[in-house]
């Protein structure tokens, strides 16, 4: 799982960017606004789901060109190339291709596996459950690619159902029925995935070695039953409650990830900010070895102005751990000193400026 081209073409402020990918390492540099997050925002947008900016897609498509955008890339070791993008007369219709030819966007889960950290990741511990299930399903995705099919269709399946149960006119409950066990089988696929995902990835942090960053245990705050036939009943049952509230009550759609702090016994929310910003950290290098085992590949790890929030020892510590690691991380800053730790080999270097990015070098 790594990219060995990328291009760009009238994404964000990027016109034409054409770039050679390191094998693992990959530094981009440049003022703010340059459009170095465009670009991990481009490599986001190849896997299932709406990116690491969860943006519209009719916003991607630069301002002052032509309309419409496109992504592609070519695997590294693998005659595969994947693409997206928008057409300028169907701006809101995201269109995918693998190989030239059209693909659903869940299909990207069997190509590549992406994870990120960006700086509005910093609250994620302190904000709406919605935002850690998020990335707890990016995790899970990385090892079930067909978690991401599961949700298009569960989450389809309960609009259906909202919109039926909020109708003036009565509904036939035989189509209620339906669209409460399509919702109950793929509600059941959806909690057993994040569930084996959540136990193993508790027990990789367990064995990873003590170092700088804050250890985390991870749980999952169930809001339904898990097994098909208890969640369908369930639905059932709360169909007066949820036409009252205008939304489903029960379900794996409102789990939550809860997260403590091993050495502190203390939940994350209440940790500093340099805490979390460890044990976030720490979830990604165990993740990226889950992976790794599951697998037998590495994911690709796109850490957005992560260095810039971490003092020199801990910087110096996330590259080394990385580097035993040997999956292709994506790494920006403002100031290239922040990457001097950042091993040679394998890596390539971009100073990135007005959406133009020039090749500073690469590691053999």
């Amino acid at each position: 799982m790594a990219l060995s081209t990328l291009s760009l073409t009238q994404f964000r402020n990027h016109a034409e960017s054409r770039i050679t990918a390191g094998a693992r390492f990959n530094v981009i540099w440049g003022d703010n606004g340059a459009g170095k997050t465009n670009i991990l925002e481009a490599i986001s947008l190849l896997a299932p789901g709406r990116g690491m900016r969860r943006a519209g897609i009719e916003q991607m498509a630069r301002q002052q060109g032509p309309g419409g955008f496109a992504i592609a890339a070519a695997l590294m070791d693998d005659e595969v190339r994947i693409g997206t993008g928008t057409n300028a007369d169907a701006p809101s219709r995201r269109q995918v291709r693998v190989n030239g030819a059209a693909a659903a966007a869940t299909s990207l889960a069997d190509w590549l596996a992406v994870v990120w950290l960006t700086p509005a990741m910093d609250r994620l511990f302190l904000e709406s459950a919605g935002g850690r299930r998020r990335f707890l399903d990016r995790l899970v995705l990385a090892l079930y690619p067909a978690h991401a099919r599961h949700a298009a269709r569960y989450e389809a399946a309960m609009r259906e159902r909202n919109r039926l149960l909020g109708a003036e006119r009565p509904v036939d409950p035989g189509w209620i029925d339906a669209l409460e066990m399509r919702m109950a089988e793929h509600g059941a696929a959806l909690a057993e995935a994040r569930g084996d995902t959540l136990l193993a990835l508790d027990a990789q942090i367990g064995v990873l070695e003590a170092g700088p960053f804050a250890q985390p245990s991870l749980a999952l705050e169930r809001k339904g039953p898990t097994e098909a036939g208890a969640l369908a009943a369930a639905l059932k049952a709360g169909r007066s409650r949820d036409r009252a509230a205008g939304r489903a009550l029960a379900g794996p759609h409102r789990d939550d990830l809860v997260v403590t702090m091993r050495q502190k016994g203390q939940p994350a929310a209440l940790c500093s900010t340099g805490e979390q910003k460890a044990m976030l950290i720490a979830i990604i290098l165990a993740h990226a070895d889950l992976v790794a085992e599951r697998r037998g590949s590495r994911l690709i790890l796109l850490l957005d102005e992560v260095a810039a929030h971490l003092d020199p020892a801990r910087r110096a510590a996330l590259y080394e751990q990385l580097a035993e690691r040997s999956g292709q991380v994506w790494m920006t800053g403002t100031d290239a000193s922040l990457f001097d730790d950042v091993p040679l080999t394998g890596r390539a270097d971009w100073s990135v400026s007005g959406g133009m990015v020039t090749a500073v070098g690469m590691g053999a």
